[in-house]
């Protein structure tokens, strides 16, 4: 089950001629491909558009309705592959991905669909996972763009125009025969708004249709000698299209073009930002009006001489506002300008950062040196101005030398797993297990298992990719043949691969390598039965029943078949005792090649939104309900806190010693403990303080439930009274 469910959006995207959508940007993309008359929509769930998945999967009924095919890709290769069918046939195509690591998982299909070109639109979503709110290192698709010459859309975050780039985009990439690239930025993906709706559309020409009448063009396949074709076709043919057509569609805008001498080029999806800024600065008004030239590049790529020509001509000095490096299109406009002897000064990564997201903070301060260069601000106006409300600088160090940066006042939180999370036990069986037989060099990977390179485990060296977890590990094989009989074991490297990661990729450029090598390592495999890192999808390897999917397939299965022979599957992570035997199992068992341990338990946070609703519906019907939750003796507490240290669940904390004498802060189980059973596990496998206990909370408490309760306050008054008395004995 994915994190949201979108059942109630989706009929939204039922809205007809000249009915007004509002939404959320990804589902606004959804209606958009609909009215587009779209054959089929494929992709990989990620941020920022794991939404855009789960809005397809809950309206299988609308795309039924319109003929349209909708695949769970594999990955995002096999997203990106499946565009193939745009190739030869009319039949307009959508493949969805995170950008740039599902770009770069995405790249050998993409290079040659761009290189033989497209029949149909094919037009490729891709979520811009770029800024502060990213999970990825810090890259661009836009690299990826060039390269490949794929055209590159980048629309103002606002639904109107993030709507029409669906629609142009397809336009685009039909009349230029060549895929198209819309990138979503974070804030592009979740803005919400509204627009006027159009019909839905069905495709002019059906999959049923090219099933049917096959066509074969081998000048679109990229064999010699049409390789070489390709790349002049390109230049010649394709680009020369794309400029016309953006050109005469206006797909770039100008706003107060003749206003002044001087200008701002922005990409699109910076604009709001940038509007904003510019509103603070006095330049222009809350309702997005500017009193200065702006020229917003819709198409990030290709840039357009022409309309950069025109856009600087007359102008002392335009500001480029590109986010990221390199800064491609500020050398583009840079050599346009240069080209077209035109005097006008460029300015961009020399006023703002040369690298990272470009917030209000980072462009005020660029945008006003721009302006106060070229005589639009007052010199004494400050380089970041305070909000209306903010109150007064305090005296001292901070006040003089301005407001001190959020980061320098504001702890950092690193990410960690959620409460009751099935994989924190593995990683304290690790460190558990440290104690005995040292540390061991951990390749880890992409996924909620990451967060174990982060206190309070601290385990993991490297990292490569999704699914490369065991791949990451190939060279820590020592090299030679088989082990002498007195040859100490040494020790073996421990790799972390997710059940995502390992249907993405691992099964084939992890597992199955390792076999092939005969790698002498340990991969451990945490099955939680979804892709819960991107929002809790389903995969071929999920326990729940998916109507439109099969799952229910065993990686155990999966893992055998390729070849593994030593495997061992604990079906239940939080057995602290079973797990740390397993790993100690293949970490010092004197059996050669590759080990594969399975922890199968299901991520929390599914099954608490699985099982939250039933038991409040069970509790509000009257029914007798219990669950279980831990709690901490403060008086047995020794303060030593290593259940924290072991465990690092958010539902463990401190508070204060009830004990006057004692000053040390116990441990504590706020409210938001699930039960799982992990802190007890860690106590007594630790062997800590018997602090712990376990209590259960009756809902709806039948007769013997409340006669039960009435004879323990009786017996523990009874105790307490007797207790006081003896005190008060030896008080005198």
């Amino acid at each position: 089950m994915a994190e949201r469910s979108f059942a109630e959006e989706v009929k939204k995207l039922r809205l007809g001629e000249g009915e007004v959508f509002r939404g959320e940007g990804i589902l606004a993309v959804t209606k958009a491909l609909l009215e587009s008359g779209v054959a089929y929509v494929c992709g990989y769930q990620g941020a920022p558009i794991s939404h855009l998945m789960d809005v397809l999967a809950d309206e299988q009924d609308i795309l039924a309705e319109h003929g349209i095919r909708f695949e769970n890709s594999a990955s995002e290769a096999t997203a990106a592959a499946t565009l193939a069918a745009s190739v030869n046939y009319p039949l307009r195509g959508a493949a969805t991905f995170k950008s740039t690591v599902g770009t770069n998982v995405a790249s050998d299909a993409l290079a040659n669909l761009a290189s033989g070109g497209v029949t149909g639109g094919a037009l490729i979503i891709v979520g811009e996972d770029y800024g502060e709110g990213s999970s990825i290192m810090q890259e661009r698709g836009h690299a990826f763009a060039m390269k490949s010459q794929i055209w590159l859309l980048d629309p103002r975050p606002n639904l109107p125009s993030i709507v029409a780039a669906v629609k142009t985009g397809f336009e685009l990439s039909e009349a230029s025969h060549t895929p198209v690239m819309l990138q979503l930025r974070i804030r592009a993906c979740h803005v919400h708004g509204q627009f006027i709706a159009s019909n839905n559309r069905r495709s002019p020409y059906t999959l049923r249709e090219a099933m049917q009448h096959p066509r074969r063009d081998t000048s679109r396949i990229v064999l010699p000698p049409a390789s070489f074709a390709h790349e002049k076709e390109k230049v010649q043919q394709r680009w020369p299209a794309a400029v016309k057509f953006i050109q005469e569609r206006a797909l770039n805008e100008f706003f107060a073009d003749a206003a002044d001498d001087i200008g701002i080029i922005v990409q699109g999806g910076n604009y709001n930002t940038l509007l904003r800024v510019l509103e603070r600065h006095e330049v222009a008004d809350v309702f997005g009006h500017s009193r200065l030239p702006l020229y917003v590049m819709n198409v990030a790529y290709p840039v357009i001489d022409a309309e950069v020509l025109r856009f600087c001509a007359g102008k002392r000095a335009v500001l480029m506002v590109e986010e990221g490096q390199p800064n491609f299109i500020e050398q583009n406009i840079a050599s346009i300008l240069r080209q077209g002897n035109v005097q006008t000064a460029l300015h961009g990564k020399d006023m703002l950062p040369m690298a990272g997201e470009y917030t209000a903070a980072e462009l005020h301060q660029g945008v006003g040196e721009f302006l106060r260069r070229y005589g639009r601000l007052g010199p004494s106006a400050p380089a970041v101005a305070p909000g209306p409300n903010a109150p007064a600088a305090a005296p001292g160090p901070a006040a003089a030398g301005g407001l001190k940066p959020l980061a320098d006042i504001v702890h950092p939180r690193p990410p960690g797993f959620c409460t009751g999370c099935p994989e924190r036990p593995i990683f304290t069986a690790m460190k558990l297990l440290e104690r005995e037989i040292g540390e061991h060099h951990v390749s880890a990977d992409i996924g909620c298992h990451l967060f174990s390179i982060l206190p309070p485990f601290n385990l993991g060296n490297t990292t490569m990719g999704y699914g490369l977890g065991t791949a990451g590990a190939s060279a820590m094989n020592a090299p030679g043949g088989p082990r002498a009989a007195n040859e100490p074991l040494g020790k073996r490297v421990i790799s972390v691969m997710g059940d995502g990661g390992f249907w993405h990729n691992g099964l084939t450029s992890g597992i199955a390598h390792a076999v092939f090598n005969r790698s002498d390592n340990l991969t451990v495999i945490v099955d939680n039965s979804y892709t819960s890192a991107t929002g809790g999808q389903d995969i071929l390897s999920s326990a729940a029943p998916n109507p439109t999917r099969s799952t229910g397939h065993r990686i155990e299965q999966a893992v055998r078949g390729v070849g593994v022979e030593w495997v061992r599957t604990i079906e239940h992570t939080y057995d602290l005792a079973a797990m740390k035997a397993a790993l100690k199992d293949a970490l010092t068992t004197t059996e050669r090649g590759p080990k594969v341990v399975l922890a199968r338990s299901e991520c929390m946070l599914n099954k608490q939104r699985r099982e939250k609703p039933v038991l409040r519906a069970a509790v509000a019907s009257g029914k007798r309900m219990v669950r279980e939750r831990f709690g901490i003796d403060a008086d047995t507490c020794t303060g030593d806190h290593s259940c924290i240290r072991l465990s690092g669940c958010p539902s463990l904390s401190i508070k204060s010693n009830p004990d006057p004498l004692r000053t040390d802060p116990v441990a504590t189980v706020l409210d938001s403990c699930v039960g799982c059973g992990l802190c007890g596990e860690v106590a007594h496998a630790a062997v800590l303080c018997p602090s712990f206990y376990k209590a259960q909370i009756v809902s709806n408490p039948n007769p013997w439930d409340r006669l039960r309760e009435r004879l323990r306050r009786s017996v523990i008054g009874w105790l307490q009274a007797r207790s006081a008395a003896r005190r008060a004995r030896f008080a005198f």
